[in-house]
C-alpha cells in the first residue's frame, strides 16, 4: 500500500510545492515556488466560476439520481419472486460490471450528432433537426449524457445493497401497516427509510466519493478531454493541465485540492460508518 499509493501521493504533494515542467524533467531540476501554485488555483476565476460548479453539481446531481434510481430497482427487485429476483439481479449487475472505459463509447455511440440512434429517435419524431444538432458542444447536454452514463454505471451497486438491506426489514411491520391503513408511500417513509437509514448514509457517501473524482466518463467523451473548458471538472483540469500543457506542479496542487475535498468525504463516511457500528 506505501508503495502503490502512499508513494505516488506523496510526490504529487511534493510537485505541488514546485514549478516542474519539460525543462525541470530533462535537466533534472526542481524549482521551489512555495505555495504559489495553490495561489494561482485559487485566484483563477476559472476554478470558481466552471471546475468546481461541474465537480459539484455534477457529482450532486448523478448521485441524487443513482440513489433514487438504485431504491427503485431494489423496490421493484424485492416484490419479484425469488427465482425471478435472482435472474433479474444478476441482469442488473451487468452494467456495473462493464468498464467505464466501454461504457462511456457506448453513450457516445448512441448520442453521436450523425449516426447516433438517440439522434435518428428524435429526428424522426421530429424533435431535432438530425445532423444540425452536437450534443457534446453544449456544456448542459454534455453533462446530461455524462450523467446517464455515470448513474447507469453506478445505480446497481444502491439497488444490490438496499436490496439486501429490505430483506432484514421484519414483514410484520408492513402488515401492521396495511392493516392500520398506511398507503405504499407512508409505508415506505415511515418503516423502509428509517430501517434502512444508515444503508441509505453509506450509499449516498460512497456515491458521492465516486461520482466526484469522475475522469474517465468525462475524458473520453467529445471535448472533455481539455479541447471544451466549460466541461472541465478537478480530474480533467489536473490531468490536462499537467500533461496536456507540461505543468507537472500546478497540476499536482489541482490533482492535491481534489484529494483534499476526498477526503473530507471520507472522513464523513468514516464518522458515518462507526456510528452505526455502536449504534
Amino acid at each position: 500500500m506505501a508503495v502503490l499509493m502512499g508513494w505516488p501521493l506523496i510526490r504529487v504533494v511534493w510537485l505541488s510545492f514546485q514549478q516542474y515542467g519539460l525543462r525541470e524533467i530533462t535537466r533534472g531540476t526542481t524549482h521551489w515556488v512555495g505555495l504559489d501554485n495553490y495561489r494561482k488555483i485559487l485566484g483563477d476565476p476559472y476554478l470558481w466560476t466552471t471546475v468546481l460548479p461541474n465537480t459539484v453539481g455534477f457529482a450532486a446531481g448523478c448521485v441524487a439520481a443513482t440513489v433514487v434510481l438504485g431504491t427503485l430497482v431494489a423496490l421493484f427487485l424485492h416484490t419479484l419472486p425469488r427465482r425471478v429476483r435472482q435472474v433479474t439481479a444478476a441482469a442488473v449487475l451487468v452494467a456495473w460490471a462493464v468498464p467505464a472505459i466501454t461504457g462511456t463509447y457506448v453513450w457516445v455511440f448512441l448520442c453521436d450528432p450523425g449516426d447516433g440512434f438517440v439522434t435518428h429517435v428524435l429526428g424522426g419524431l421530429g424533435l431535432i433537426d438530425t445532423g444540425q444538432i452536437n450534443w457534446f458542444l453544449n456544456r448542459t447536454s454534455f453533462f446530461v449524457i455524462a450523467g446517464l452514463n455515470v448513474v447507469h454505471h453506478g445505480f446497481p451497486f444502491v439497488a444490490i445493497t438496499v436490496l439486501a438491506g429490505l430483506s432484514t426489514v421484519p414483514t410484520d411491520l408492513y402488515e401492521a401497516a396495511i392493516m392500520d391503513g398506511a398507503g405504499a408511500w407512508r409505508r415506505f417513509w415511515n418503516i423502509t427509510v428509517p430501517a434502512l437509514s444508515p444503508i441509505f448514509a453509506v450509499v449516498t457517501i460512497l456515491s458521492t466519493i465516486w461520482d466526484f473524482k469522475v475522469f474517465t466518463q468525462i475524458y473520453l467523451m467529445p471535448g472533455g478531454g481539455g479541447t471544451n473548458k466549460d466541461v472541465a471538472n478537478l480530474g480533467v483540469w489536473s490531468y490536462a493541465t499537467s500533461f496536456g500543457q507540461g505543468k507537472y506542479g500546478l497540476g499536482s496542487a489541482i490533482a492535491v485540492l481534489l484529494t483534499l475535498l476526498l477526503l473530507a468525504i471520507t472522513t464523513v463516511y468514516l464518522k458515518t460508518v462507526f456510528t452505526q457500528e455502536e449504534l
